[in-house]
């Protein structure tokens, strides 16, 4: 039978399980895996895929991760990359015992979580007889020699990147890799602890490495670029520049002799999301830095479960060890206004807001809060309590991006990643951007729709063009009108993804 065209656009040599399956020679009746196994794994695999929907959300993990890996292009690659270069990472781990069953279980993660397909159970026969294949073994040597990017023994993405942001999410990611181990080689490990032993991953190695990361030959004038390279935020760039020129006139002022008024630097980022808070607080951080107002610059990103324990006096351990953290630097809490919402019937919020007035104003001469979230939860959340209203009197108003930005944003991932948009194309995306932007509402994603999209876009241009016999340069960087999804369909997408979020 023929085999049929590659479905993963970054593997253009790979074919699916599925793919193999149909064209593999298979002998042999010995039954090694079951239906029931197989249920298991696609259970355990959505959790996964799942997980790494969160993560491609989060804009400063994406770009953090990405950083991690030398590409010969700008394409951004998605947490599921990076989770299956985990995975092979582990698997090797215990190599030395390697079987069928481990086989089979690395190769159903990576047919799940690159080309979202899961191993048919009706086909359990011919399964078991490929699993014991040699051609099998060559198989999955291709997949572990493709899908690993260092050349570092035991480095791995996720988990590093995860530990070195201090996020919460690291827990999860390490049960999820647990579970693959549990599968793959019957393991099981009583703590992380073990687990960490096993991977031989240190997760202290990672503990500051994203707080206290600078920028090469960085400057005022550097920022400033970046700061007005950004689609849209008219409106905050003229509030940063206004900011800027009050700073510049205070050190002017106190190099003089002169009295200058109290200025706050604490601000309230309002807004939806995808329309760049994290981005711009970033920047702030750095702007602050070159003008002498902090002596780092760094962003620390955290949020009420990173602020919040389950048990009294534990919440005042974390929030200092964030404050502590943030010196010099930045402290970002996103959707600020969860502090607040006493789902459990205790009151470790409060607790978490009294203690950060109070190192806020310990630490007022080196250390900026940027609150931020959705804009009326925001100004109640401050409004509701008076040591926040007194603090925080700075807001930066961040608005939806109009369907010409969305574009425009569409185009600048075209351009880092050496892609043409054709003009039939051009038309496509414009009504596609009109449509979404007159059905938005809060939680609107913004620049993480046009991502996802532009990826689902690069993935259909290769699905087409890899059918082709010659594939020229010009092919292969343009856009055209059939790899964009009909509006409606994006449509769908976007909204029924929000309805699952709410």
């Amino acid at each position: 039978m023929k085999k049929q065209d590659p479905i993963s656009f970054l593997e253009n040599s790979f074919l699916s399980i599925k793919e193999y399956l149909k064209s593999a020679e298979i002998s042999g009746d010995k039954l090694i895996i079951t239906a029931e196994f197989i249920q298991i794994l696609e259970q355990e695999t959505k959790k996964v895929l799942a997980l790494c929907a969160i993560l491609n959300q989060d804009d400063d993990f994406v770009n953090s991760i990405n950083t991690e890996v030398n590409r010969s292009n700008n394409l951004l690659l998605k947490a599921e990359h990076f989770f299956i270069s985990d995975l092979i990472t582990a698997y090797q781990q215990n190599e030395a015992k390697e079987s069928p069953t481990s086989r089979f279980v690395l190769a159903y993660y990576y047919d799940a979580l690159r080309n979202n397909h899961f191993a048919d159970v009706a086909g359990i026969a011919e399964l078991n007889k490929l699993v014991t294949s040699e051609e099998f073994k060559v198989h999955l040597h291709k997949i572990k020699k493709d899908n690993t990017f260092s050349t570092t023994k035991n480095h791995y993405y996720i988990v590093s990147t995860l530990a070195g942001k201090k996020d919460k999410r690291l827990d999860i990611v390490a049960n999820q890799i647990q579970i693959f181990l549990k599968y793959a080689y019957n393991l099981d490990f009583s703590n992380t602890k073990e687990l960490n032993v096993f991977l031989n991953f240190e997760p202290s190695k990672f503990k500051s490495k994203y707080q206290a990361a600078t920028i090469a030959d960085d400057s005022l004038e550097k920022v400033m670029k970046e700061l007005n390279e950004l689609v849209g935020l008219e409106n905050v760039k003229k509030d940063i520049e206004e900011l800027i020129n009050l700073l510049e006139i205070q050190k002017k002022r106190s190099q003089k002799g002169l009295k200058n008024i109290e200025i706050s630097l604490h601000t309230v980022f309002l807004g939806p999301p995808g329309t760049g808070k994290t981005t711009v607080a970033r920047l702030l951080g750095r702007i602050f830095k070159h003008l002498g107002f902090l002596s780092k610059g760094q962003l620390y990103e955290t949020d009420r479960e990173g602020m919040i324990a389950g048990y009294v006096g534990q919440t005042a351990t974390k929030v200092d060890k964030i404050i502590e953290e943030s010196i010099g630097g930045v402290l970002f809490i996103d959707e600020a206004y969860a502090l607040t919402q006493n789902t459990f019937g205790n009151d470790y919020g409060a607790e978490a807001i009294s203690i950060l007035l109070k190192r806020m104003e310990d630490k007022r001469d080196d250390l900026v809060v940027v609150a931020a979230g959705y804009t009326e939860p925001m100004k109640l959340f401050i409004e509701s309590n008076p040591g926040l209203n007194s603090r925080f009197n700075r807001y930066f108003s961040f608005k939806h991006f109009s369907p010409a930005e969305l574009f425009q944003i569409f185009e600048n991932f075209c351009k880092k990643s050496d892609f043409i948009v054709s003009k039939d194309a051009e038309d496509k995306l414009k009504d596609t951007f009109d449509l979404l932007y007159s059905k938005k509402d809060d939680g609107f994603g913004n620049a993480r729709v046009v991502r996802n999209l532009f990826e689902k876009c690069v993935q259909n241009q290769a699905n087409r063009i890899i059918k082709l016999k010659k594939i020229s340069p010009e092919i292969l960087k343009s856009i055209s009108e059939e790899d964009i999804p009909e509006p409606k369909e994006t449509e769908k997408i976007v909204y029924f993804s929000n309805e699952e979020d709410k």
